[in-house]
């Protein structure tokens, strides 16, 4: 039996599918503004494995990640460099599918990009303005936070702890200080498109779930991303479509996992201690990197190391000797079968139940 940790609930739950063997999964990407890090790569790299298990297990997936090519980081890495954002935004989607590539990540069936959906924002919005839960102000539209009751359940905080939050944005604009913004209306020199309240670009968090509308419907299997996007950006992602579809939970398991550190700090752009994937694949072959990125739980810190890597790629050899071994005992008959090639098999068969109990445990 499957079980999967559902970050909402904070409890190991049965897998089971909204819709018999067919699972939907969504999983956030990269802001196409730089090449994406280590860090990131975790995310991909585990996730990728999340959905060829549940394949292996007999499951459909259908995989979605999304890229979100339109943003500030991305407009503003456009003026540094005095070229456009549709220049950044492809540059670094083309850097990105192929690191995708270079890792064999090949479960995605879609990568969905939120410019590609701009209809459907603008219809999400739409509809949350209708029912009350979002509001214009010169352009700008924002969820009102008050309206919806939940806020605040996936990341344990109350409504009232969040006015004094770190992360919530000060705009004179907003009727509350944790509203957030679906739509941002045009400023000279940025990119826009027409809408109901004029010239402007969507917010961050209705990008994703106007796409996961779109293919899955209001309610789907499995959201998965970085512990640091359980607040904000989850949680608003679980106001919108709640609030907009009226059905609940929004998504059945949300995953999280843990993020990476290297010399005790986690790696982030923001503090200059990234590791590109390209710079670890220039060193070390994809494999051993997706072996040191498996080797820890999905929900335990991993720490960056040549050490670790080193490590990795042993322990990817003996793995080889042993795929080695294994496959020239297949290829003898039964009768030819000697003693070692006998306890070698019943190792193997041991050890593949191993495999799925602990894979079935939460992976």
């Amino acid at each position: 039996m499957l079980k999967i940790h559902d970050t909402l609930t904070g409890e190991k739950r049965e897998f089971k599918p909204l819709h018999g063997n067919r699972v939907y999964m969504f999983v956030c990407g990269p802001t196409v503004y730089d090449y994406s890090h280590v860090g990131h790569a975790r995310v991909y790299v585990f996730f990728d494995v999340v959905a060829r298990y549940l394949r292996y297990r007999g499951y459909s997936v259908f995989y979605i990640m999304n890229i979100t090519d339109i943003d500030d980081k991305i407009i503003n890495r456009a003026r540094e460099e005095g070229v456009s954002w549709e220049n950044i935004a492809e540059k670094y989607t083309k850097f990105f599918l192929e690191d995708m590539e270079k890792l064999n990540i090949k479960s995605v069936n879609l990568y969905a990009k939120a410019t590609e959906h701009i209809p459907e924002i603008i219809d999400q919005i739409k509809t949350l303005i209708d029912k009350g839960y979002a509001y214009e102000v010169n352009g700008n539209v924002y969820f009102d936070v008050r309206k919806f009751k939940d806020y605040g359940k996936l990341s344990k905080q109350r409504l009232e702890d969040l006015i004094h939050g770190a992360r919530v944005e000060v705009d004179p604009n907003k009727r509350f200080p944790a509203d957030f913004a679906l739509w941002k209306a045009w400023k000279e020199g940025e990119p826009y498109w027409e809408s109901p309240w004029g010239k402007g670009r969507p917010g961050w968090h209705i990008e994703d779930t106007a796409i996961t509308l779109t293919y899955f419907g209001p309610q789907y299997d499995i959201h998965g991303g970085g512990i640091d996007l359980i607040f904000p950006h989850h949680e608003c992602e679980i106001a919108q479509a709640e609030a907009a579809t009226g059905k609940k939970p929004f998504v059945r398991y949300w995953m999280h996992n843990e993020l990476l550190w290297i010399e005790g700090q986690k790696m982030s752009k923001s503090l200059g201690n990234i590791v590109t994937i390209r710079e670890a694949l220039s060193k070390h072959d994809f494999e051993t990197i997706r072996l040191f990125l498996l080797s820890t739980h999905y929900r335990r810190r991993i720490n960056y190391s040549e050490r670790l890597l080193k490590e990795a790629e042993k322990k990817l050899e003996r793995m080889y000797s042993a795929i080695f071994m294994l496959e020239e005992c297949l290829e003898n008959p039964l009768s030819e079968e000697t003693e070692l090639e006998r306890k070698f098999m019943e190792r193997f068969k041991l050890a593949m139940e191993k495999v799925i109990e602990r894979m079935d445990d939460d992976f």
